[in-house]
């Protein structure tokens, strides 16, 4: 980081509510020094927090279509799961709830092995089907290493983008409507800031310039950039939607882990989305060094507005390293230097250099061009 940004950090300015600081783009204070994105959650909230009639209803319809629908099929909706609390509980329930569900998981080189071992004993004792798609590594190394050359923050844009293309994928197989996420606004409800993350999850151009830019050359034989015009066919042609579905029912990150681990053997992560190797090193090395953002302050901030966790223990902890122990931290960035055959120094080297904006690379600015130009060309027939 240059002088200029540790600055920046030293002298920022914490909400007296959450943990969301003035290193995210955007924030906004009122007078009692609440931020603007305390009240962004509690608008979400608001709009899933509803008569709990309404609720259980809007569930009992989403269950009774899906059942519908899911007759004589082998399965009735997709549910990708990372080996992380939200997902897992997501499974679960769906179980509960008399689904028959397809559990999806994309193994993209960096598993850890307690994430396997969560999912394998989850799916094992639930008797649910799991379908992984493990991704080419030497196609997705290269991809991966591209970003790295080109110096843009969201190095996890790749895995998100190819996660929801796998959905998506796999419910168009099985020929179901549903894919059961996740996502939730309960422990998600922060917004994240611009600064700390790609806008948009479908921008292939963007992807793809970058690697052919900054990638050495290999042909993408396997994998597919999952494109907002495929998003835009999948959910408006062929009907296929995605569900937040932990929305529709009272949810707890704390009772959830407590019942999985008792349950299942499930093993919590210290932080969330740690499940993964590279995303413990992403989100506890490379964004406070390189970039100068701490995502605990986010998920941290969801938890504390739903009183999960007090700020005080919120605080507490971002005071502490993102890791467990410097060990673990040091056998990390170790498995990663192994993995991408990079020497320390190429590593500092790379924490050193300064930021390039996503958009020098090019994005697609109108996404729904395409779309309208399809629309104005049917029409004109």
């Amino acid at each position: 980081m240059n002088n200029d940004m540790n600055t920046s950090i030293m002298n920022k300015i914490i909400c007296t509510r959450c943990v969301m600081d003035t290193t995210a783009e955007g924030i906004e204070f009122d007078a009692h020094g609440i931020c603007n994105y305390c009240k962004s959650y509690e608008s979400l909230r608001a709009s899933i927090d509803v008569d709990e009639d309404i609720k259980r209803a809007k569930l009992e319809k989403l269950l009774s279509d899906i059942k519908t629908q899911g007759k004589g099929k082998k399965y009735d909706c997709i549910v990708g799961v990372s080996g992380g609390v939200d997902s897992s509980w997501v499974l679960l329930r769906t179980v509960e709830l008399g689904l028959r569900p397809l559990a999806v998981h994309m193994d993209n080189g960096w598993n850890s092995e307690l994430a396997q071992q969560n999912i394998e004993h989850l799916v094992k004792r639930l008797n649910v089907d799991l379908y992984t798609h493990v991704l080419d590594w030497n196609e997705f190394r290269d991809l991966q290493e591209s970003f790295f050359n080109a110096d843009v923050l969201d190095l996890e844009l790749l895995t998100d983008n190819f996660l929801v293309g796998l959905n998506f994928e796999q419910a168009a197989k099985w020929n179901t409507k549903f894919i059961l996420s996740g996502s939730n606004t309960v422990t998600e409800g922060i917004p994240m800031p611009s600064n700390w993350a790609a806008v948009n999850k479908f921008d292939k151009k963007n992807i793809l310039n970058i690697w052919k830019q900054k990638g050495k050359g290999f042909k993408l034989r396997t994998i597919s950039v999952f494109s907002f015009n495929a998003y835009y066919y999948n959910w408006h042609i062929k009907g296929i939607k995605w569900h937040r579905f932990l929305d529709l029912m009272e949810y707890r990150k704390s009772d959830a882990v407590k019942r999985l681990s008792q349950d299942f053997g499930y093993v919590p992560y210290p932080y969330k989305h740690y499940e993964s190797v590279f995303t413990r090193l992403y989100q506890g090395v490379i964004l406070p060094r390189k970039f100068g953002v701490d995502k605990r302050k986010n998920h941290l901030s969801a938890l504390i507005m739903d009183g999960d966790v007090s700020r005080e223990a919120a605080m507490e902890k971002l005071n502490q390293l993102p890791y467990p122990n410097e060990a673990d931290m040091q056998a990390d960035i170790s498995y990663f230097l192994k993995k991408f055959n990079w020497t320390a120094e190429q590593f500092e080297t790379y924490l050193n250099r300064p930021e390039i904006p996503h958009a020098l690379y090019g994005e697609d600015a109108d996404l729904m061009a395409p779309i309208r130009r399809l629309i104005k060309a049917l029409k004109g027939k």
